[in-house]
């Protein structure tokens, strides 16, 4: 008796226009309760009361949702004494439900208790929880792809008379940057820097069909430019749109005559080859490795290297790096590192983008550097 006596005092306080907005929310799909400040249900529609129970009246709200204790964060006790609206996601017989709760005024302006919308979201919110299920399944498998990614690059050190050294920083987690070194023969060795348009997983599968058919091609193709025709036919095969390329420039060194032969599809970032007496570009032409054309035949350019000349691979992600006006870091800024200081270009070339660089790195990082040393077995 002293509940109803209760419950009647409060709708008296209520202003006219409540109580007949209190029969709207009968009508309504979504729960909605009326509590007061101990948590005692004052009013619940009758979708509440069909999926709860009809006896909510007089209860308090955490024994309707099947709880013994009141929740640790109250929002209805907070609305009430903050004067503000709140919300939560509340679980409720195995289901998610959104609770919004707002204070409740009388005619005078005091806060008398507080109305809780309860919504439906479980429909929501089991497809986001398995969202997230497949975007971690995805990151996982993203942190393991490069992983690989970073194990298959050529190792560091001497391959016979060559010492390789090399800087890989991708600007996501994959790169559509590679390089590789690997033996040809008992005499000759192949090296190449690749940079395949775009970045993340597709660019990074790329890398992958470069790396794999490239070291297919050299067991019985010895000529760089005929390495690259035979290149562009593998890739033609997997018939992907016109907006999928890549640029290669790709070397053959002969330890046992110190020549070098190379030949270039379309990499703008010509090597840099330089010893105490000057520098020196590798400019040769060629078209990228892309389904524009059918077929593409290359050009073949050699030299003979010295002992302690070096060679410098790099992609765009160096040279195209900009500072804050725009100004492109170029060529000519890496050329007058390695003058001024050739013994530690690799490390010296990255310190000084970093400082020019304005903003978030938004390109791949790779360079390899070559050197010839005196004869010696592998």
């Amino acid at each position: 008796m002293l509940k109803r006596d209760k419950m009647k005092a409060t709708y008296d306080k209520l202003p006219e226009y409540s109580i007949l907005n209190y029969h709207v929310l009968e009508s309504m799909a979504d729960w909605v309760r009326m509590v007061d400040y101990d948590g005692t249900v004052l009013y619940a529609n009758e979708a509440m009361k069909r999926a709860l129970g009809a006896d909510l009246i007089g209860k308090k709200c955490y024994e309707t949702t099947g709880k013994n204790d009141r929740c640790n964060f109250c929002i209805s006790k907070r609305s009430i004494i903050n004067n503000e609206v709140v919300q939560k996601e509340e679980i409720i017989n195995g289901r998610y439900y959104s609770v919004i709760s707002s204070p409740v005024k009388d005619m005078d302006g005091n806060i008398i208790g507080a109305v809780e919308v309860l919504r439906d979201v479980t429909r929501e919110r089991k497809l986001e929880l398995k969202l997230i299920e497949k975007n971690t399944m995805m990151i996982n498998d993203i942190k393991f792809a490069e992983k690989i990614q970073r194990k298959i690059l050529p190792k560091k050190g001497l391959y016979k008379n060559v010492k390789i050294d090399h800087i890989y920083k991708p600007s996501e987690m994959l790169s559509g940057d590679i390089f590789d070194v690997f033996y040809i023969d008992d005499n000759k060795i192949g090296v190449y820097i690749c940079d395949v348009a775009g970045h993340g997983i597709t660019a990074s599968m790329m890398t992958m069909f470069v790396r794999q058919t490239m070291r297919s091609i050299k067991d019985y193709i010895k000529s760089p430019s005929v390495a690259l025709t035979e290149l562009h036919k593998s890739f033609s095969t997997l018939d992907l749109g016109t907006d999928r390329y890549f640029t290669i420039f790709y070397g053959v060194f002969d330890t046992s005559n110190n020549r070098f032969i190379y030949a270039n599809a379309g990499h703008n970032c010509i090597p840099i080859k330089y010893n105490s007496k000057g520098v020196e570009l590798l400019k040769i032409k060629g078209f990228p490795i892309s389904l524009i054309f059918n077929e593409i035949y290359y050009e073949e350019n050699e030299i003979i290297l010295s002992e302690n000349d070096k060679l410098l691979f790099y992609t765009d992600g160096i040279s195209e790096v900009r500072d804050a006006n725009g100004t492109e870091f170029g060529v000519n800024r890496i050329i007058e590192i390695i003058k001024e200081d050739n013994e530690n270009v690799l490390d010296n070339i990255i310190d000084s983008v970093e400082r020019f660089r304005w903003g978030e790195q938004r390109d791949d990082y790779a360079m390899l550097l070559m050197e010839i040393l005196g004869n010696r077995e592998s």
